[in-house]
């Protein structure tokens, strides 16, 4: 039988085929668990067990539980993840007619991704339109999800290329364009994208300014596996850890601390844009919330003293297949719990200090820890823990779930270990 948290994670992976779509679902969850919503651009207060929550640019989230003891004597607990996966998103002026009246739709690569996975899939639309408003300066923004298969990257038969089991170098360019029509020759394709935009929102195509729409693998997120022991999906990484943060932060008991669930943007691109990581949009926040309260900048330094952060964002699983590519030692397995990830140069933030407060708080949930550490020979990357102790004086701890092939079309992850982060999630904000 599955647990609900599965139930819950599979319907949130559906409804959240990109990131403006992600962070829609997650303000419907936190309002229908009385969290209210606030906006930058207005004044921030920090009422003892308050719950509110604010965006920024539609595609990054911050929900906020106040607690009942003054912020300048507890700190704040926070868990931050991502919005964003590896996509394929369009460009302006996007259809391209081909022999025969095939229509493709020119696109540009976001992030990473694992550009052979994308063939020969069921392929849609998500993402922001934006519309003309009240004044120059005042546009509409709508969201936008077409639930049915609109096109394909469909890849060269083999008997062109007889060597592309032996290795096959794909160019973004020429190789991974979708198809999206046939039409006829007194078929006008000039604006066939803005028309189909135009129609799934029922506005005029004059309306329309301009867009941020990507691709999506229409195929629903599933469990599988003899007993359903693993989930299959698009964007796991990191809307998995995303989902747990917010499901922790509606479910958290405690009423002390002032408890925080940090989902940015542009992590896949190095999150440096102003709803990302490297923005000062967090720390802004935590400034004013503390300032509400009465607190000097000086109280406010010793909160951040007193502050504790877990930067969640995956690992990776071992592979059955290839062992050669993971650590003797330290290689997580699927449903072997949450990791802690370290790194000898520091592309995470976790040092033994905080590497045992996370096993600390496994423990006190009841769920197994595992490390992830790099082989010494593979490179790895890196997340949001260092980049934002880059804008704030705390500590805390990189951790995630481990996952198998990470950046493909669709990741493998373990139900435990989803259920079990939400658990110890849980009792860090408890």
């Amino acid at each position: 039988m599955k647990s609900k948290y599965i139930d819950s994670l599979l319907k949130f992976m559906d409804n959240s085929p990109c990131n403006f779509l992600a962070v829609d679902t997650m303000k419907r969850i936190l309002a229908d668990n009385g969290f209210n919503e606030k906006k930058l651009s207005e004044k921030i207060t920090a009422k003892a067990g308050e719950k509110f929550f604010f965006t920024k640019n539609d595609s990054a989230i911050f929900a906020v539980k106040v607690g009942k003891k003054p912020i300048k004597e507890t700190g704040f607990k926070i868990v931050a993840a991502h919005s964003d996966s590896p996509c394929f998103r369009i460009k302006p002026n996007a259809e391209m007619r081909c022999d025969g009246g095939i229509v493709k739709l020119n696109t540009e690569v976001y992030g990473g991704p694992i550009l052979y996975t994308w063939f020969d899939r069921p392929l849609s639309i998500a993402g922001r339109v934006i519309l003309k408003g009240k004044s120059t300066l005042e546009v509409v923004s709508r969201n936008i999800k077409i639930d049915r298969p609109l096109m394909q990257i469909s890849h060269l038969a083999i008997h062109f290329n007889r060597a592309v089991n032996d290795g096959n170098a794909l160019s973004k360019q020429k190789d991974m364009l979708p198809i999206i029509a046939k039409v006829t020759k007194d078929f006008e394709t000039g604006n066939m994208l803005l028309n189909l935009v135009a129609q799934e929102l029922d506005v005029a195509v004059d309306e329309i300014l301009d867009f941020d729409l990507l691709l999506y693998d229409t195929t629903p997120a599933c469990t599988f596996g003899l007993n359903d022991e693993f989930l299959s999906s698009g964007r796991l990484d990191d809307l998995s850890m995303a989902h747990a943060a917010i499901t922790a932060i509606t479910e958290a008991t405690d009423e002390e601390a002032t408890c925080i669930a940090a989902i940015f943007d542009n992590e896949e691109t190095g999150s440096g844009t102003k709803q990302g990581a490297g923005s000062p949009v967090l720390a802004n926040v935590l400034q004013r919330m503390a300032e509400s309260q009465g607190c000097n900048f000086d109280d406010y330094c010793v909160a951040l003293q007193k502050t504790f952060l877990v930067s969640a964002d995956n690992a990776h699983a071992h592979h059955p297949n290839y062992s050669e590519k993971y650590d003797p030692t330290n290689h997580p397995t699927l449903g072997g719990g949450p990791c802690v990830k370290i790194n000898a140069n520091c592309k995470y933030m976790s040092d033994a200090h905080s590497a045992a407060i996370f096993k600390n708080l496994c423990e006190k949930a009841g769920s197994p820890c595992q490390y992830f550490i790099n082989h010494s020979d593979v490179a790895g990357g890196s997340t949001l823990g260092n980049i934002l102790t880059g804008q704030i004086d705390i500590e805390g701890v990189d951790v995630g779930n481990p996952l198998l092939a990470m950046h493909s079309v669709r990741e493998t992850a373990s139900c435990d270990d989803h259920v079990n982060m939400i658990k110890v999630f849980k009792a860090f904000f408890s």
